[in-house]
């Protein structure tokens, strides 16, 4: 007699595991049932009442997937609804018809606002990950040209650029920029990267906040660096700065127009709290004159006129030419735009202050715990929005476990030497913080 479906699933585990996604189901469809709340910007609880995260755990992953706040949840269901009641004509119109309604165009004029440049610098992807494959594989680099990068980069940059390389016929070179991300010291990071930067150096690829240690870089300064080391070097040998952005792009109040990289690339739907699947790369269009694009558009006329009439598209590569083409969730990266007037209405500074208050009060708690060793400089100018550890006599993966089963959701970072990682951010508050040291004090 065949096996049913519900036993070869509770043989292999999974039913267990489809219990358990079950009841946080029935939590989430509780959550969505209450009534939505009046939004005031300068009140953190009511911030927090934007979301519909169960108010049974402290949430203290915030870095990982957003959990929307309200007006972005209405601008997608807004545009879900127009999609469902007439697909062909409402894409149409806000894609095709006319230039000025193409809704993207407003999505690159709110991300230009937030970073501190202009509409047509900004290029919308998917994720970081996509924007800096489409970076790296674009910059025709020359054999013999090398990437240098640091060890400290997760998988998708160090394997975007591995990809490149491999493709161009260049080289990846990976250099450490501390020992001791406790005792980060920006000044010596910068120091090695001025010390390895070699002839044929053509591109320094760094993340702004390191995702297993919790250090921020500081990028101003490093592009200061790269652009004295460029004062002797002529246009195609120039240094080109790419920054993995993601965690540091609705975190710190820095305008990344003005940051001085050539390239930056960083998911929205992390801290920026916008719909899953969306991103943007900025870069200045001397830059976007740098690419080649990877995938088609269809942001970009002079391509699409260029195929009609049989002939190479002409000019530099814009922006809009890197945006990559096929239909998106078009419902989410149209919201988006309500994700970044969220911050902009709470204000980023604001936004900055609690999120590092939130984490200082985790790091400092955690460093007067003798059986934790800290990662996470105190010092909020060299960190951001996670703080990493470790607790002597136990494996990251059954810290995160146990503060699970304590109703606090941590992760463990996915590197070869992975940490417990907490990352708190607007949605918490300093209960949250208290419930997560509380359960890491018990673990003596």
């Amino acid at each position: 007699m065949p096996l049913s479906r519900r036993k070869i699933l509770a043989g292999s585990g999974i039913a267990a595991s489809s219990l358990a996604l079950g009841s946080v189901g029935n939590i989430a469809t509780a959550a969505q049932k209450a009534a939505p709340q009046p939004f005031v910007p300068h009140d953190w609880k009511s911030v927090r009442a934007q979301f519909l995260l169960s108010p049974d755990l402290a949430h203290l992953s915030n870095f990982f997937f957003a959990s929307n706040p309200a007006p972005v949840r209405e601008a997608i269901a807004k545009y879900r609804r127009a999609f469902d009641e007439n697909p062909y004509n409402f894409l149409d119109d806000n894609m095709f018809e006319r230039d000025q309604d193409m809704k993207w165009r407003d999505v690159c004029a709110a991300a230009a606002e937030y970073v501190g440049g202009q509409p047509d610098e900004i290029a919308l992807t998917s994720s970081t990950t996509m924007g800096l494959a489409l970076i790296y594989n674009g910059l025709r680099l020359k054999a013999g040209q090398e990437i240098l990068t640091t060890t400290h980069e997760f998988y998708p940059h160090h394997e975007s650029m591995r990809l490149a390389a491999d493709k161009w016929g260049a080289s990846v070179r990976k250099i450490p920029l501390y020992e001791s991300s406790l005792n980060f010291s920006p000044d010596k990071a910068i120091a090695r990267i001025r010390a390895a930067v070699r002839p044929h150096t053509r591109v320094v690829g760094v993340t702004w906040v390191h995702s297993n240690t919790g250090v921020r870089l500081p990028i101003t300064r490093i592009a200061d660096t790269i652009a004295d080391l460029n004062r002797n070097r002529n246009e195609e040998n120039r240094i080109l700065l790419v920054v993995d952005g993601v965690h540091g792009f609705g975190v710190i109040d820095e305008d990344v127009a003005a940051m001085g990289c050539d390239f930056f690339s960083a998911g929205t739907h992390k801290w920026i709290l916008g719909p899953h699947g969306t991103g943007i790369i900025w870069a200045k269009p001397q830059n976007w004159a740098l690419l080649q694009p990877t995938i088609p558009s269809i942001m970009a006329k002079e391509p699409e006129d260029a195929w009609r009439q049989e002939r190479p598209p002409t000019g530099p590569t814009e922006a809009s030419w890197v945006s990559p083409g096929g239909f998106f969730a078009y419902e989410h990266q149209w919201a988006t735009i309500e994700a970044f007037r969220f911050h902009q209405q709470i204000g980023r500074t604001r936004i900055q202050n609690r999120i590092l208050e939130l984490n200082g009060q985790l790091k400092e708690g955690l460093a007067r715990m003798k059986h934790v060793t800290l990662h996470t400089p105190l010092n909020p100018h060299h960190s951001a929005g996670f703080v990493c550890f470790d607790v002597h006599g136990h494996t990251p993966k059954t810290v995160v476990q146990t503060l699970r089963n304590h109703h606090v959701i941590a992760s463990s970072t996915p590197y070869s030497t992975p940490h417990t990682r907490f990352s708190a951010g607007i949605i918490n508050s300093p209960h949250d913080i208290n419930k997560a040291l509380n359960v890491i004090h018990t673990l003596t």
